[in-house]
């Protein structure tokens, strides 16, 4: 994928899986592309139509959502591309938790029974469902690995005032009650998801991508209670699944591990599971979208003309 250049422009990162142009001092240009990463390391193919997968379903959420709290998001003028407001971000991802899975049972089968210093109930196997959901916070790292902190360690740090943290906390907990919502009227459980915040002078907003594959968990709700009652592995539309099949190939993201080989079959899977998850998310039938560089490039500029004006 290309990097552009465009007229007013102030600033350029490239993330694990997105590139993100300032324009100006007031927007954003987020272009989600086809890498995939896992462990905080970018693997070495891309998955076709990922980036169009994730912008869209985000887009989607963001609308869905928009009554609960401001958003960042203006406009969507290519597949992969999201044009919006340029926020001061809070230095952490709210993560929330409604069933003891991933990095939570990894912890909670080592023994550990508090995580970001929320007490995790005794009693309990892979997947099942907590009392409530919980919020287990993560530092945004720019480089490495997100850590787990806590909410006293947010404000002792000064990452977000008392008075901050109980909108985000509120805010985080109705989002995800609003995703829970709308998985089930698509046969899916919203397993864990984490939000992004920042501030526009004296409001916090809703930024980046919500409950989408990359930054979610999904379960089917068919056979959940039956899979759960014998053991199985429930049925899931998630990353997960390429980060178990990492474990499985010797690789966590650590020092000295090397990054299984991709086969082409292999990366097909992962590109047809996120096509899934956008069909079965949002009811609809995936239609994808190859835009070239030039043409992915005039609808930006033309979608920044217009926000100009």
């Amino acid at each position: 994928m290309a990097t552009f250049e465009f007229p007013g422009q102030t600033g350029f990162y490239s993330g694990k899986v997105r590139d993100v142009y300032s324009i100006g001092d007031d927007l954003l240009v987020m272009v989600a592309s086809d890498r995939i990463s896992a462990f905080d390391v970018i693997l070495p193919k891309p998955i076709p139509y990922k980036g169009q997968v994730l912008n869209q379903i985000a887009a989607y959420m963001l609308k869905a959502c928009e009554d609960i709290c401001p958003n960042w998001l203006l406009r969507s003028p290519a597949p992969n591309v999201s044009v919006g407001k340029r926020c001061n971000p809070f230095r952490i991802e709210m993560v929330v938790r409604g069933n003891l899975t991933g990095h939570a049972w990894r912890t909670y089968q080592s023994g550990g029974r508090t995580l970001c210093g929320v007490p995790l109930p005794e009693g309990l196997k892979e997947n099942d469902y907590f009392p409530v959901p919980l919020i287990t916070p993560s530092t945004k790292a720019s480089e490495g690995h997100d850590e787990d902190i806590s909410k006293e360690e947010i404000i002792a740090q000064g990452i977000a005032t008392t008075e901050e943290w109980a909108v985000l906390e509120k805010y985080a907990l109705q989002l995800f009650e609003r995703g829970r919502s709308i998985a089930a009227k698509q046969g899916l459980i919203l397993v864990d998801t984490k939000y992004e915040f920042g501030t526009l002078g004296n409001e916090i907003v809703l930024m980046d991508e919500i409950h989408t594959p990359d930054s979610s968990r999904y379960f089917y709700a068919e056979g959940f209670d039956e899979r759960q009652a014998k053991g199985e592995k429930q049925k899931q539309l998630s990353k997960e699944f390429v980060r178990e099949w990492l474990i499985q190939n010797n690789f966590m993201g650590k020092e000295g591990q090397s990054v299984p080989e991709m086969s082409a079959e292999w990366i097909q899977t992962i590109s047809n599971r996120y096509i899934e998850l956008y069909e079965n998310i949002i009811g609809e039938k995936f239609q994808p979208e190859s835009l070239s560089d030039d043409d992915t490039y005039a609808r930006i500029v033309a979608s920044l003309d217009e926000l100009k004006d």
